[in-house]
């Protein structure tokens, strides 16, 4: 059923619809060098034949899974032979072209750049990311979608329909419920939803209804897209994370619910969500990071499915907690200062002097024992290095437990400023 036409093609409309991009560079025949980007079994591939056969092209591919640096170099050959006998162009075509290493993107680039070929390449992670620089410079990139439920289900009406190339000479139908159910298992996968029905196909006889209990029995216990090691497991990772900053414990729960059914591992998660509580929390709610360490620990001893519920509950917290992430950003800022200034010795009244040399040399002379000053606290004290000037990393927000404690620092900066009188008079902050 793979489309022979632009006419047949499903979904894309955002780059092949009526003057749309690439319909025009199609139709101009103004063919580029082209990287293909969009989850499995949307038609990337079948897209790059599509575009060898308008263009009249001889149509080279090779996986970036199986293929080196010898293929290359074939492929090179061949389109060089193709130029001189026939005068015909030749399209390198790379799947899954991320899985090339360095050496072997930089192999194909200069007959890219001398038009001894024209090179698309497929991927489903980020190029931005996967491909050097070189190659994203001398390629347009166009992101395909997952196809929708139009487009799917178009195709999946074909392929009933098709005599020659399809089933339509089994005469199966459908029923609405079924094809509903076969639709969102397909989750935008064209490869999918024809893999599915070929199957049911098989299991019914010729001239029969694939209905609802059928299509139910084929879908025990499927999953839905998602790559764990790929650019869809960050993206949902991402939505759980930011649904938890956002304080939506709904939009949360269905994410948390989507990397489940995708066959993420739970105990990845619950890691995550630890994560969370620390940047996005933080001293707003301390609490919220012993819940997720005891969710964690409920993942780890009663596994799946009993223990995601405590993973659920401690989502559902940190969504619900107030927010601050002033200990993330005093700890980026400790961290940065550290990287850029040279490495500050402790001052001498802030060492330890365990010896009669050290003592000599004035180790910890001077030091002030907070707890024997008043209201604990050494007041003017300076605890960075000497050649540094004090910082202020941290900044508690106006929420949660940080109120206190950002009311608590303010006092005791009050004593730093203060004369000796002036801190008497000063209403203590617990």
């Amino acid at each position: 059923m793979r489309p022979a036409s632009l006419e047949e093609y499903s979904g894309q409309a955002h780059l092949l619809g009526a003057g749309r991009p690439l319909r025009v560079a199609l139709e101009q025949g103004a063919l580029h060098s082209m990287i293909f980007w969009g989850p499995p079994g949307v038609g990337k591939t079948t897209l790059a034949r599509l575009i060898a056969t308008l263009a009249d092209a001889h149509f080279v591919t090779l996986s970036a899974v199986m293929a080196g640096v010898k293929d290359i170099r074939q492929a090179v050959d061949l389109a060089r032979q193709q130029a001189s006998q026939n005068g015909r162009q030749t399209i390198l075509f790379v799947d899954e072209v991320h899985r090339f290493n360095k050496a072997q993107q930089d192999a194909f680039l200069p007959y890219v750049e001398d038009g001894t070929l024209l090179f698309i390449g497929a991927t489903t992670e980020n190029p931005s990311f996967e491909l050097n620089n070189a190659l994203l410079s001398r390629a347009r990139v166009y992101v395909l979608k997952s196809l929708d439920a139009e487009a799917l289900g178009g195709l999946l009406d074909r392929a009933l329909a098709d005599n020659e190339r399809g089933l339509g000479g089994h005469r199966l139908t459908i029923s609405s419920e079924a094809k509903q159910i076969l639709l969102e298992a397909a989750d935008g996968d064209a490869r999918r939803v024809l893999n599915l029905l070929e199957i049911a196909a098989d299991l019914v006889e010729d001239g029969g209804i694939i209905d609802t209990a059928l299509v139910s029995d084929l879908l025990n216990d499927s999953r839905r897209r998602f790559d764990k090691g790929g650019e869809a497991f960050y993206d949902q990772i991402s939505a759980l994370h930011k649904s938890v900053r956002g304080s939506n414990p709904d939009a949360s729960l269905y994410w948390f619910a989507r990397i489940l059914d995708g066959g993420c591992d739970p105990l990845y998660i619950a890691r995550r969500v630890v994560r969370m509580a620390s940047e996005d929390i933080g001293n707003a709610d301390p609490r919220a990071l012993t819940l997720c360490l005891n969710a964690w620990d409920v993942q780890e001893r009663l596994g799946s499915p009993e223990g995601e519920l405590a993973v659920a509950q401690a989502i559902v917290y940190l969504a619900c907690a107030p927010k601050s992430n002033a200990v993330y950003s005093a700890f980026n800022a400790a961290m940065k200062d550290v990287a850029s200034q040279t490495s500050h010795e402790p001052p001498l009244h802030l060492r330890n002097a365990p010896t009669k040399l050290m003592k000599e040399l004035g180790y910890s002379q001077g030091y002030r024992y907070a707890h024997n000053e008043p209201e604990a606290y050494a007041a003017g004290e300076d605890y960075f290095p000497e050649a540094l000037e004090p910082r202020r990393y941290y900044n508690p927000v106006n929420r949660g437990l940080e109120l206190k404690i950002g009311q608590k620092l303010q006092y005791l900066r009050s004593l730093d400023a203060a004369s000796p009188m002036q801190r008497r008079q000063l209403p203590d902050v617990k």
